[in-house]
């Protein structure tokens, strides 16, 4: 769906997580180069975050938070919401939402609608009102984005400026995640592309034929050179730089009344050089996967370091289209029983870097929420066992030459894996993952590439192996974890970019349970309010995943946030609050209390 559907977006995906791109630590100032570093009365909320700069960044937000458009400028990254706030975000230890442009939802399973009220007096940074009709764009352009929100929308309607009716067949129970966390966009700014869309939802088209596919192509290409914006700030255009941005406060936005802060200062960069700016007081919140070591010089600079679950981490891919031997379940098992992924996550991540235990394609955290004991006991946890992953191989047709594996078709066993360079901890497990496939025999060469460019690389089927991203951070329900898992950078979703991404197909899928339309049983995971029938679809999925492993996850994330209470600001959580359950890279716990006005200038 973490989107731009990179490792940001999602994660999405997806936890940020990092590793120096050289380039940008020698010149990231100490000091903000405009607007808002505290003097003159002025107050600043520094923040990092991997930004690309334009011209190779954009301004097009479209699809946000699920289907975004690549290289967005902030990508999903939680400063978006500043921007262009969703209706409301999620409260994930209350389990209830928090209202932010939207007043009130109402889903109706009778009616098979869900209505959401939208708070009155918006307006956009073009001074034009906020209405409904900006919802019904929005969502006309997610569906351009190929959004899984359209496998449950059948019907689209404002009835007044202050309304917005989303028509369904069934009554799902993730629609209202998707309508609610969108990002709301300006009709001034993609009502024609909506209007595109529209017409071929209204002929009963699709955007994989006809007008569909020559519309997609088309608007990837859109970038506009601002964004208008709906909330609280808006970019400091001339400011901007390769190294960091300003966002400035927008009086008439939306929480402009609550937000305590002139300006909001973006430092850009992966973890060698925003980990820099930390260790010198610089930055008051980051989220970057730091280093184990870096943790220790933080708190003697005075950070408490905040731990929140990230819900996903790293997984390995494998291009089963360019390789018919990684086509093969039996290779792919092979993989997860040979690669100790304990020692992969300590590697990466010391304690934040947790073994996936269960292998079903969602965090261990909520397996005992969606699956009962009979499924739990019928789950592979895939310990290392190297005999087994001997005799898999051997089953699959591969054969050894010495201490060296030869594929089913003869071929030495020889290839590269790819990773975000600049994500420490991905590019520490891709390594990792390439010695331990060594020395089993599998000649893997590491090779780490721009974090921009690896995800549309996969897209695009241009690869061999890859690390990125497995579950979500998107919302407690596995339904966003399976669609991130065989959605994001598989073939429904690959298509935005012309590819297959990892090419594995989803129907007339062969388990020992039966043969099973997974693109489908993804989206009836998330449909009904009976939640014993939707354990039933998650559970048929997760059964599915854990023993075919389209994807092989490694280890899941936890957060190792600094944050610095008292310099410039004050009102951080305290280690055990339940908001910091909040997924980082969903609903930030601290773009929420900077709505809120509890994270503000330190005063005097």
């Amino acid at each position: 769906m973490n989107t731009t559907w990179n490792r940001r977006d999602v994660l999405k995906a997806v936890g940020l997580t990092t590793v120096a791109g050289a380039g940008l630590a020698a010149c990231a100032p100490a000091e903000p180069e405009g607007g808002g570093d505290g003097e003159g009365g002025a107050s600043a909320f520094h923040g990092a975050w991997p930004f690309q700069a334009p011209p190779e960044g954009h301004f097009n937000f479209a699809g946000l938070p699920y289907a975004g458009v690549p290289t967005s400028i902030v990508g999903d990254g939680p400063y978006r919401d500043l921007l262009v706030p969703p209706s409301a975000l999620w409260l994930w230890a209350d389990q209830e939402w928090e209202y932010l442009i939207a007043e009130s939802h109402t889903l109706d399973s009778d009616a098979k609608t869900l209505t959401v009220t939208i708070k009155s007096g918006l307006t956009w940074s073009d001074g034009s009102a906020l209405t409904s009709q900006d919802y019904l764009t929005s969502f006309y352009v997610q569906f351009i984005q190929r959004s899984p929100a359209w496998d449950f929308i059948t019907g689209l309607e404002a009835p007044d400026d202050s309304t917005v009716v989303v028509s369904f067949e069934n009554p799902p129970a993730v629609l209202e995640r998707y309508v609610l966390k969108s990002n709301i966009l300006s009709t001034a700014q993609y009502g024609e592309w909506a209007d595109r869309a529209k017409a071929i939802v209204d002929a009963g088209g699709t955007m994989d034929e006809g007008d569909g596919e020559a519309l997609g192509t088309e608007f990837q290409t859109f970038k506009p050179d601002t964004v208008v914006v709906s909330g609280p700030y808006d970019f400091d255009y001339d400011t901007i730089t390769n190294t960091q941005l300003t966002l400035v406060r927008n009086e008439s936005g939306f929480g402009a009344d609550k937000v305590l802060f002139d300006t909001v200062v973006m430092y850009n960069g992966e973890t060698t050089e925003i980990t820099s700016l930390v260790q010198s007081g610089d930055v008051d919140y980051a989220t970057h996967g730091f280093a184990p070591a870096s943790e220790e010089p933080f708190e003697a600079a005075g950070y408490t370091i905040l731990r929140p679950p990230v819900y996903s981490g790293p997984a390995l891919y494998l291009n089963q289209d360019q390789f018919p031997e990684f086509a093969d379940a039996r290779t792919r098992k092979a993989f997860a029983y040979l690669i100790d992924r304990e020692v992969n996550g300590q590697i990466s991540l010391a304690d934040s870097g947790k073994a996936v235990v269960n292998m079903v394609g969602f965090s261990d955290n909520f397996v005992d929420q969606w699956l009962t004991d009979e499924v739990k006991g019928k789950i592979d946890t895939y310990e290392q066992d190297l005999d087994k992953a001997t005799s898999l191989l051997e089953e699959a047709g591969w054969t050894k030459d010495g201490d060296a594996w030869m594929t089913p078709e003869g071929n030495a066993a020889e290839y590269e894996i790819q990773f975000p360079q600049t994500y420490a901890d991905w590019s520490a497990s891709g390594k990792d993952i390439a010695e331990q496939l060594t020395a089993f025999g599998i000649s893997v060469t590491a090779r780490g590439l721009d974090d921009k460019q690896a995800p549309i690389d996969i897209d695009k089927g241009d690869f061999q192996m890859a690390i990125q991203a497995w579950g979500s951070s998107a919302h407690p329900h596995p339904h966003f974890s399976f669609v991130q898992d065989l959605f994001l950078h598989n073939i429904p979703i690959a298509k935005n970019q012309g590819g297959k991404g990892y090419a594995f197909p989803l129907q007339d899928v062969e388990t020992s349970a039966g043969t099973v339309d997974l693109e489908a049983l993804v989206a009836q995971s998330g449909e009904g309010l009976d939640v014993e029938e939707q354990k039933k679809n998650v559970s048929t999925v997760a059964l599915a995943f854990n023993e075919l492993l389209p994807i092989i996850p490694i280890f899941e994330r936890y957060g190792n946030n600094p944050a610095l209470e008292g310099e410039r600001v004050e009102g951080f959580p305290e280690p055990g609050d339940p908001i910091l359950e909040n997924a980082p890279y969903a609903d930030n716990f601290v773009v929420l209390k900077m709505f809120r006005g509890d994270i503000k200038p330190v005063e005097g």
